[in-house]
């Protein structure tokens, strides 16, 4: 009795789905995507062996270099609701186009009121030649503006933490940490004024930027 035969199916696999999916979900990751910008302060770290990370949120970065004292926050809501506080307490107003524009910026160095004016200019022009730097100084008062954001920057978070506490799942970070990110060749009277601001507002407790050192 001959041997039955048996029909081999094809190893052929049609990949048309496979490939529609992954254009979609490429196409969609490309839209959605935020381009990360540019520093507009370039910063030179000193090194050291730490290796622990900075927050990606609840964050407050104060870089210096150049003798310039730049300010940003990590959160674009928190930004959002700092400036609210700040055109409060300064009677600068802003349009909701500056405002969406504000959430965008990484960082800043310009007095409060130069920002409109650094808010009105494309992103490739709002370099650090045109940027003074934000006004601090050993007071408590609306002249040291550094003092100003920080202090709007921390409320701003509680604000916004307390605005998600009904959201399932949500733990609330809390306060504002800060990180100072100096230039290693800073001199030392303006680094004195960024931690005399903080600790006038009990920030006792901040980290310093670093680059990680390499081991031969």
């Amino acid at each position: 009795m001959g041997k039955a035969k048996v029909k081999r199916a094809s190893t052929s696999i049609d990949m048309t789905a496979m490939c529609d999916v992954s254009f979609l979900l490429l196409t969609f990751f490309v839209l959605t995507a935020t381009a990360r910008q540019p520093e507009v302060l370039v910063v030179d770290t000193p090194a050291s062996s730490s290796p622990e990370k900075l927050p990606d949120d609840g964050l407050g970065i104060i870089s210096v270099a150049n003798g310039k004292i730049f300010f940003g926050i990590k959160n674009p809501n928190v930004r959002e609701l700092t400036l609210k506080n700040i055109s409060q307490k300064y009677s600068v107003n802003f349009s909701a186009e500056e405002y969406e524009k504000f959430r965008q910026l990484d960082e800043f160095g310009v007095p409060v009121r130069n920002l409109r004016q650094l808010l009105s200019l494309p992103n490739d022009q709002r370099t650090e030649s045109i940027q003074p730097g934000i006004p601090v100084d050993s007071t408590e008062t609306a002249s040291n503006e550094l003092y100003s954001w920080v202090q709007e920057a921390r409320r701003a978070t509680i604000e916004f933490n307390r605005s998600r506490e009904d959201e399932k799942g949500f733990v609330d970070p809390g306060p504002m940490k800060v990180a100072i990110k100096a230039d290693a060749e800073e001199k030392y009277p303006a680094i004195n004024l960024i931690i005399e601001t903080l600790r006038n507002q009990k920030q006792n407790k901040f980290s310093f930027v670093t680059g990680l050192r390499q081991d031969n």
